[in-house]
Formats: structure tokens, C-alpha cells, sequence
């Protein structure tokens, strides 16, 4: 049985995934915030860890945790990593890190996660990132890569998204001779809860967006396509949405 874990996995496309890769036969593990999240998800036998994936000392437990899971369950083995936790913030905040929030979720927390399992993937596994087509016209600000000066919180998101490909691709470059694969996935304009939570501006813009959303459950069959795609067929899958 192949082992995956999802990450933001008890709401919205993580959710989803969960289900629906649960539903296919997979050895399924989610990673949550708080242990109450892990009670509103109604799939069965799911191996749940919970962790603050904002900080980097919660990222650094939960990886001990998933680590000595697979020892048990797979020979050590991950087959799928799928780093979809992710926030919005209305003003700039940091973690205790100091860290600004977005690209301490959105990027960081799946950069380090996969890191600490990369040893765990490097037998034919894959890590799909949850990306997004905002990144297209932003880029990485290197003199101010936390946007402490002149903060914008949708700069921000755009940016952590575009750190997301970039990983990915960095991923394929260095690994992919060792069997891993790497994919950002955009799922589109889907209706979450992702922008209720920041409260301010963001969340007033989105309550109109929203609604327009697509369910969860669609982006989650891209999520299901890239851990059911043979190694040759990833290899030349080129989909919208899809980037490796």
C-alpha cells in the first residue's frame, strides 16, 4: 500500500484530496493545526499528526513524528508529499520565527517538510506543492524578501506562490535522476475558507470571490491524477494547471 501525506488536510482541497485518495486506496495521513480539526474529517483510518506548520519547531516535530511513522508502516518510504497548508493575512504579521506568516505557511513550512522527508521520497515518490497562477507578473523581493517595509498582503501571497514553482522546479533539477517528482499545482479560483480567516480587506474581497469558486472536490482529482500517473507518464504530462 502506498503512503501519502497531505498537509492542511482537514478543510477545503486538502480535505478533498484526503477523501478522495483515501476512496483509491491509499495509505492516507494528514497533518493538522489542532486536534479538534482532525475531528471534523470524516474519513476513516486516516494517521493524523498535529502541528503548528507555521513554525518552524512544529514543522521540525511533525517530520520526527511522520518519520518514525513510515518506519513502521512502509519501510521508511513515502510515496507522496502533498504541501497544500495555507493561509491569507490581512497585515503583517510574523511567526515567532520572525518569519512573515504567509511565506512561513504557504512556502517555508513545505520547503522544511520536505526537506526532513526527502530521504523517505527519494525511492519514486513525488511532492506536489498547492500553487497558483497569481504568481505570474511577481517576483521574488531579495532586498526585502519579508515585505517589512512596504507590506502588501496580496504581494505577499503572490510571492510565497512563486516560491512554491520555483521549489518545485529546484526539486526536479537537483533530484530527478534519483526517481523523484516534483509538481506545482494551480487549482484555480476554489470556494475555501482560506480568506475568511484574515479578517480586514482580504476577507471583504473575498466573500465576493468565493462564491464563484469551484468546489474542493474538482482540483482534487489534479491531486489524484499526479499520485495515480506512472513515472513515464509524469514525465511528459503537460496540464493546465500542472507545472514541473
Amino acid at each position: 500500500m502506498k503512503t501519502v501525506v497531505v498537509t492542511g488536510a482537514t478543510s477545503g482541497i486538502g480535505m478533498e484530496v484526503l477523501r478522495l485518495l483515501s476512496r483509491e486506496g491509499y495509505r492516507v495521513a494528514g497533518v493538522s493545526r489542532t486536534a479538534e480539526g482532525c475531528e471534523r474529517v470524516d474519513v476513516p483510518d486516516v494517521k493524523w499528526f498535529v502541528g503548528d506548520l507555521m513554525q518552524q519547531r512544529e514543522v521540525n516535530r511533525v517530520a520526527d513524528e511522520i518519520n518514525a511513522w513510515l518506519g513502521e508502516v512502509s519501510a521508511g518510504k513515502l510515496y507522496a508529499l502533498i504541501n497544500n497548508a495555507g493561509c491569507a493575512r490581512n497585515r503583517y504579521t510574523t511567526t515567532e520565527d520572525g518569519y512573515e506568516q504567509q511565506f512561513a505557511l504557504n512556502y517555508l513550512a513545505g520547503f522544511l517538510l520536505t526537506h526532513r522527508l526527502l530521504p523517505a521520497l527519494l525511492h519514486g515518490g513525488r511532492v506536489l506543492m498547492t500553487a497558483s497562477r497569481s504568481h505570474m507578473g511577481i517576483k521574488v523581493h531579495w532586498n526585502d524578501v519579508m515585505l517589512r517595509r512596504r507590506y502588501n498582503p496580496l504581494t505577499a501571497y503572490k510571492q510565497s506562490k512563486l516560491c512554491d514553482i520555483l521549489f518545485a522546479k529546484g526539486l526536479n533539477d537537483r533530484y530527478s535522476e534519483e526517481g523523484l517528482r516534483a509538481y506545482a499545482v494551480d487549482p484555480g479560483l476554489v470556494n475555501t475558507a482560506i480568506g475568511d480567516k484574515s479578517g480586514g480587506i482580504v476577507k471583504f474581497v473575498w466573500s465576493f470571490r468565493k462564491p464563484h469558486g469551484t468546489d474542493a472536490s474538482v482540483p482534487a482529482e489534479t491531486y489524484s491524477l499526479l499520485c495515480n500517473a506512472k513515472q513515464p507518464e509524469l514525465l511528459s504530462l503537460r496540464r493546465t494547471g500542472v507545472q514541473s
